[in-house]
């Protein structure tokens, strides 16, 4: 299991900056008689030259754009349109998805409260308004948004695969992992929800020291200390606040007025198949691995927690000066 590890952070290390490429948002909301208002949001570093940008139906005429406006890792525009005989009907996209390997959460909010969401991407990368939203795509989007979302969370991914290396399978795994669901879904339900507030770099910070405080733990002997014995306290301690991260993944990208807590009981849901997925793999390559090489040289069980460590002290050092400034 160590061995895989190595392989999965030596990769996971190319890149510092956790969620530089979340999903963009596009949030189109009717304001009055064929007039529509338009946010368009999409991370500042993008892996493709090309750029992702709205696609309008053809009856809708641009009348008023702001400039771009920076917003913390990411970068907003907003636009004024004026679309004859309005959207029902009309096909929306976004282009440049594919060389962009992105994705987007297109939220419409027409008139009389309806509100209309859709995950766009490579395949599927253009929607059609209907004339009443659909609960089941309410569903089935935001269940792949949430599964998208820790997918692409390297700092989440890390720390996961941290606690698989201090409590190995079994028991102790499956109770481990239920105190880090349990943890970060309090706080994602109640920051989404509205019931506090808190100051989102800070809170990146704080992830980012959980991951290192874990590298810390995984140097010391099995059965030295507290933590090692009942880790399901680390991980629900800690599941506070990688639950605060992923509602302000969820805040960015937006959530449906009309079935608020179907998209939020889904986007969790999405994020647990997420991690689920994510350890059963490196279970199953973790054996195979011990197959093939049963007795691996000391020196290589050792290099993952040292990469876990050094790529937590950056981005700890990098967050807190985020946080400072």
């Amino acid at each position: 299991m160590k061995f895989l590890s190595l392989s999965l952070l030596m990769v996971f290390s190319l890149s510092v900056e956790a969620h530089r490429f979340a999903p963009s948002l596009l949030q189109i909301t009717e304001s009055g008689s064929d007039t529509y208002s338009v946010t368009w949001k999409t991370p500042i570093q993008q892996i493709s030259d090309i750029p992702m940008s709205p696609v309008l139906p053809k009856v809708c005429q641009l009348s008023e754009e702001s400039p771009w406006i920076r917003e913390g890792t990411g970068k907003l525009r907003q636009s004024t349109y004026q679309c004859a005989g309005g959207l029902i009907g009309q096909s929306i996209g976004v282009a440049g998805l594919g060389p962009n390997q992105s994705s987007v959460m297109l939220n419409v909010a027409l008139a009389d409260d309806i509100d209309h969401q859709a995950v766009l991407t490579a395949d599927e990368s253009t929607f059609v308004v209907p004339e009443e939203p659909d609960r089941w795509q309410v569903v089935g989007r935001y269940s792949v948004l949430g599964a998208e979302h820790i997918w692409a969370g390297i700092d989440h991914l890390l720390f996961v695969l941290g606690l698989l290396l201090l409590v190995g399978g079994g028991r102790r795994l499956i109770w481990t992992i239920t105190a880090f669901t349990v943890g970060h879904s309090i706080t994602l339900a109640m920051v989404t929800l509205g019931v506090f507030d808190y100051p989102v770099a800070f809170i990146e910070f704080l992830i980012a020291l959980s991951i290192f405080v874990l590298a810390l733990e995984l140097t010391r002997e099995r059965g030295q200390s507290w933590l090692w014995r009942q880790p399901w306290w680390l991980a629900g301690l800690f599941g506070l606040l990688h639950g605060m991260g992923f509602a302000g993944a969820l805040a960015d990208t937006g959530l449906p007025q009309a079935n608020l807590p179907l998209a939020l009981l889904f986007f969790n849901v999405g994020i647990e198949f997420g991690q689920l997925a994510f350890i059963a793999v490196l279970l199953g390559l973790g054996l195979a691995f011990r197959r093939l090489l049963a007795h691996p040289p000391a020196v290589v069980l050792q290099l993952p927690v040292l990469v876990l460590g050094v790529l937590s002290a950056m981005w700890c050092i990098e967050r807190g000066l985020e946080a400072l400034s």
